[in-house]
């Protein structure tokens, strides 16, 4: 009994550590952008609805504020998510020179790609993020690994600057908090996850057509494609791991795109008893993509960092060289990483 009390003593210092530093991380956010007249505000390579919700809720919020804000994607804005008010400002390239350079949602300044060129010639550089593991590069980082979505933390923070909340940035932070929890299904929601929502829900957003534009419609090459991958999964270890792969003649057959496949390794994990999921995806000039989800106790994030890659303890992914060994070396340290936590449940078939 001793021993639990003083694990849940240490759990609690921890959560406590982090709301500190999260708390003294906004207030030096607030302070730089406020200082700063022209901002460019970035997100990670091959954008996700969390990242392109943050961007676009706090550059309205900083429009507010009278800076001049420029928003940066390098590879553009998904489909699914260019009717967000805002999107069609966004841009691939930025040639001038600012003040502050703002990253949403990246843990280490190689999730940026292109985009980074932009911040080396920046006066100061900002970093938005939630990822538990992270390799800073900014001068100022607000970072709140307690968050469920970045759009909980943009909320928060022009709340510290004193900005009076419009539809539009409601609508983009909403977007970024129901993509990263899965539409609230996810462990990462928070009772502050539903106190932000109920404020977003006060500028008078139809929740259920709104819900419905970003998360339940779908494309005719999403559904293909997605059927596709999982008509292809494969079970390691009594179906404990689950895999599939989605070739570039895929993409070529059926008009896709890259962001077509985004829900396959959650919809792999889904699957009753898989615990590691992987998606395999094939990218121009002989790379592979690998989105990686779990279950429990497994820390995916760790896999992910072993093939230069990163993440959340349960969502993660790294880009690597496609060949078969790689591949196979990927599978082996998932084996691995499963057996470290769930060996007593586990003996080895294939």
């Amino acid at each position: 009994m001793e021993n639990k009390g003083l694990n849940r003593l240490a759990a609690c210092q921890k959560i406590s550590k982090k709301a500190d530093a999260a708390d003294l991380g906004i207030k030096k956010a607030a302070n730089i952008i406020l200082s700063a007249k022209s901002i460019v505000i970035a997100c990670h390579v091959n954008p996700d609805g969390d990242c392109i919700g943050s961007l676009l809720g706090l550059a309205f919020g900083l429009k507010s504020l009278g800076k001049k804000v420029f928003m940066l994607s390098q590879d553009g804005v998904p489909k699914k998510y260019r009717m967000l008010p805002g999107a069609n400002y966004i841009r691939k390239r930025l040639d001038k020179k600012i003040d502050l350079a703002i990253a949403v949602d990246c843990n280490e300044k190689q999730m940026l790609g292109k985009s980074f060129k932009v911040f080396e010639r920046a006066e100061k550089i900002l970093e938005i993020d939630h990822h538990e593991f992270r390799v800073p590069f900014g001068d100022i980082a607000f970072v709140d690994t307690r968050a469920g979505a970045v759009g909980e933390m943009v909320f928060s923070l022009l709340r510290e600057l004193n900005v009076s909340l419009t539809q539009n940035m409601a609508k983009n932070i909403l977007t970024s908090i129901i993509v990263e929890t899965d539409s609230f299904s996810l462990p990462n929601v928070r009772a502050f996850t539903f106190e932000v929502c109920a404020k977003l829900f006060d500028t008078g957003i139809d929740f259920s057509k709104f819900i419905e534009m970003i998360y339940w419609t779908s494309t005719k090459e999403k559904i293909i494609l997605s059927g596709i991958c999982l008509s292809r999964c494969k079970f390691l270890r009594k179906g404990k791991i689950a895999w599939s792969i989605v070739k570039q003649s895929d993409f070529k057959k059926f008009n896709g795109k890259d962001e077509d496949v985004d829900a396959v390794a959650d919809q792999m994990r889904q699957i009753k008893n898989v615990l590691i999921s992987i998606l395999f995806r094939q990218k121009p000039r002989g790379f592979l993509r690998v989105s990686l989800r779990s279950k429990g106790l497994i820390n995916v994030a760790t896999l992910a960092q072993k093939f230069g890659g990163g993440g959340h303890f349960d969502v993660a992914g790294c880009t690597v060289v496609d060949s078969a060994l790689v591949r196979r070396k990927i599978l082996l340290e998932a084996e691995r990483l499963l057996s470290q936590k769930y060996n007593f449940l586990l003996n080895r078939t294939d």
